[in-house]
């Protein structure tokens, strides 16, 4: 768990780096990395080529050339609200639900969700009824054999037992943030740490997706590491962490043909 410090301010109480030591985050590969939160505004300072936050916008950058396939893959539902004080709205994210109606549709799905670290964009008040908020961002590293494992078993498991029917599977990310931060703690939007894909095929007799029975959710768990930071030296770490996170995946595509890919490259995002 995060050890947080300072006083009942959103800006001031924040998870510290402290278990997390200069050598320690030197030493560190992103294959040792599961998740990380860090608040979007110190993603934004750190990753510019990919993030940038002025003047009331949010631009979610696609890579540039010399780094094609690499970046983050940003899932939203198309707004954020920015540490509780303004909205911003995103174009080009990627979906948090999608309906998927052929192999070519889930073939995409699968190499988008696989193919790039995650990101999801999240409120925490320090108290349910402050009125104080800070928005944060969860990295999900699909790299990392834990966090691939459970997203591919997950789409495995659930297409192996509902052959030629109907079916829709959630991820759900909300408990291991929520035992991230302290008791006490409000997520305010947790369902925007979900995302979920709906396969619909033209079945005569779908009984059991219209009882439910083909409706799952994979509540994903692993370590979470605490990348908020002040401190100049561990800030200038960080950045050659995420730095290395984001490079392209030279990893070749061993998915079966059974297993199936919506492509999502963030581009502006203007607030009102």
């Amino acid at each position: 768990m995060a050890v947080w410090s300072g006083s009942d301010s959103c800006y001031s109480v924040r998870p510290s780096l402290t278990s997390v030591s200069s050598g320690e985050l030197q030493s560190l590969r992103t294959c040792n990395c599961e998740m990380a939160v860090l608040p979007l505004q110190q993603l934004a300072l750190l990753q510019p080529e990919f993030f940038q936050l002025s003047g009331g916008a949010l631009t979610v950058r696609s890579p540039p050339s010399r780094r094609l396939g690499g970046g983050f893959t940003v899932i939203s539902d198309g707004s954020v609200h920015v540490d509780g004080q303004y909205h911003c709205k995103l174009t080009d994210y990627f979906k948090r639900y999608v309906e998927l109606n052929t192999h070519y549709d889930y073939k995409n799905y699968r190499e988008t969700i696989l193919g790039r670290p995650l990101v999801f964009f999240f409120n925490v008040r320090t108290k349910y009824n402050s009125s104080k908020e800070k928005t944060y961002a969860l990295l999900v590293n699909t790299r990392h054999p834990k966090m691939r494992r459970q997203i591919e078993n997950g789409m495995n498991n659930i297409i192996s037992s509902v052959i030629g029917e109907s079916y829709k599977l959630q991820f759900d990310f909300q408990d291991v943030v929520k035992n991230f931060f302290p008791p006490g703690a409000h997520l305010v939007n947790k369902e925007s740490l979900s995302f979920s894909f709906e396969f619909k095929c033209d079945a005569l007799f779908d009984f059991f997706y219209w009882f439910g029975i083909s409706k799952r959710t994979v509540t994903v768990n692993g370590k979470v590491l605490n990348l908020s930071s002040t401190n100049p030296q561990k800030k200038e770490m960080i950045t050659k962490f995420l730095d290395k996170m984001s490079e392209p995946n030279m990893r070749s595509n061993s998915f079966s043909d059974r297993k199936f890919s919506v492509t999502s490259r963030g581009k502006l995002v203007s607030c009102f």
